[in-house]
């Protein structure tokens, strides 16, 4: 003789299981689906933005080195020697008390140095400027140069 079930215990058919049906584990994947394809270009956007920032920082920091490096020289460094008399000290230069940065040159946030002129353009004794993520000159948006 079966007994009334207990409390909290449910009774169970022969071979009845329990788990989710196809359409519900369907349901969940277009949700997430569509979750994803809400997120990832905002998601995507910030991560070109944060690297624009990084290389507007890190130009930044070349241009007060470059001001040190000038106050104690007398002049900025040529194209040719260029950022790398920041960190390493040119030949021919007695007046050098660098290193002016901290670190040696980065590239910037797309894996490329970053370009130095003098004189720069528009007037500017120099330019220090990053290609942007296309790695040519010109460009909008994550591809556009960032300069000093």
């Amino acid at each position: 003789m079966r007994g009334a079930p207990m409390a909290g215990q449910e009774r169970r058919r022969s071979g009845e299981q329990k788990g989710f049906t196809l359409l519900e584990l369907l349901v969940v994947i277009v949700i997430i689906g569509l979750l994803a394809a809400f997120v990832a270009p905002r998601y995507f956007n910030q991560i070109s933005r944060s690297k624009a920032q990084i290389a507007r920082a890190q130009i930044e920091s070349f241009d007060k080195a470059l001001e040190q490096f000038r106050l104690d020289t007398g002049h900025y460094p040529n194209s040719e020697t260029g950022l790398s008399a920041l960190f390493v000290e040119p030949p021919d230069e007695p007046m050098w008390h660098g290193a002016y940065l901290k670190k040696n040159l980065p590239l910037d946030p797309w894996d490329r140095p970053y370009v130095y002129r003098m004189p720069g353009t528009n007037g500017r004794d120099f330019e220090v400027l990053s290609l942007g993520g296309d790695g040519q000159a010109g460009g909008a948006g994550e591809d556009a140069d960032i300069t000093n």
